[in-house]
C-alpha cells in the first residue's frame, strides 16, 4: 500500500507567492524594456500660487490620471508669457507642490524668449523666470522654469530587477529608423514610482518615439 503524501499547505502557498512576485518583475526587468512617457509643457503649483491664479481656497480638479500613482492632469490651465511670446492653455499637473515649477522644452523656450537650464525636477534654484496668468490673477515667477532632464521612474522592485538604484545615471537605447542612444538618463526610484521613461516632445521627435513605445536600458 502506497504511503499518502502530506503537504504543508501554508508552505506551498508561500512558495507560490514568492515565485509569482518574482515573475511580476521579470517581464519588465530581464528584457530591459521600458515604456516611453512623453512630457509636454506643463507646470506644478504651490497652494499659495494656485490661490493667486484661481482665487482663494482654489483646488485642482482631476481631468485624467497620469502614469505615476497619485498624479493627475488637471482641468485648470494657465497662460505663460515670456519676453518674445506667449503660450496659452498650458496644463497644470496635480497635486499641489511645495514650490511652483514650470517644465518646457527647448523649442518652447525659443518661442517664449527665455533660457531655462536643464534640471532634474525639484532643482529650481537660480533657474528661469516667467509670467503666469490664471483666471483670477497673475504671477511674475522669479525662478522655477526648467527643461526637465530625461529620467526613468521605477519602483524599488523594478530598480532591483534592472540592477540600478535611485540617482544612478544610465543610457537608453532607441531602435528604428531614427535609432539613437540617450545619455545622462537619471533613475528616479521610490515606492510611489511606476516604470516610465520620461522625455519631452523635442527628444521624442528626434527619435520618432510615441507614447507607450518600448526602449532599452543600458547601464553605465
Amino acid at each position: 500500500m502506497r504511503q499518502k503524501k502530506v503537504y504543508d499547505e501554508k508552505l506551498v502557498r508561500s512558495i507560490v507567492k514568492e515565485v509569482l512576485d518574482k515573475l511580476s518583475v521579470a517581464p519588465k526587468a530581464f528584457p530591459g524594456k521600458i515604456p516611453v512617457g512623453l512630457s509636454n509643457r506643463h507646470l506644478h503649483l504651490s497652494q499659495r500660487d494656485l490661490e493667486i491664479l484661481f482665487g482663494k481656497e482654489a483646488k485642482l480638479t482631476n481631468l485624467r490620471n497620469l502614469s505615476q500613482p497619485g498624479q493627475f492632469a488637471a482641468n485648470e490651465t494657465v497662460t505663460l508669457v515670456g519676453p518674445k511670446g506667449r503660450m496659452e492653455r498650458v496644463r497644470i499637473l496635480g497635486p499641489v507642490r511645495k514650490e511652483t515649477q514650470v517644465e518646457i522644452s527647448r523649442t518652447d523656450s525659443y518661442i517664449l524668449g527665455i533660457k531655462p537650464p536643464v534640471r532634474i525636477s525639484g532643482d529650481i534654484k537660480d533657474s528661469g523666470g516667467i509670467k503666469i496668468i490664471g483666471h483670477k490673477g497673475e504671477i511674475d515667477l522669479r525662478e522655477g522654469v526648467i527643461i526637465a532632464q530625461r529620467h526613468i521612474h521605477m519602483s524599488p522592485d523594478e530598480a532591483r530587477g534592472f540592477g540600478v538604484k535611485d540617482g544612478d545615471s544610465v543610457k537608453v537605447k532607441v531602435s528604428g529608423k531614427r535609432a539613437l542612444i540617450f545619455d545622462n538618463v537619471m533613475i528616479r526610484s521610490g515606492p510611489t514610482h511606476r516604470l516610465d521613461f520620461h522625455i519631452d516632445i523635442d527628444e521624442a521627435n528626434a527619435a520618432e518615439l510615441s507614447q507607450g513605445d518600448l526602449v532599452e536600458l543600458i547601464k553605465e
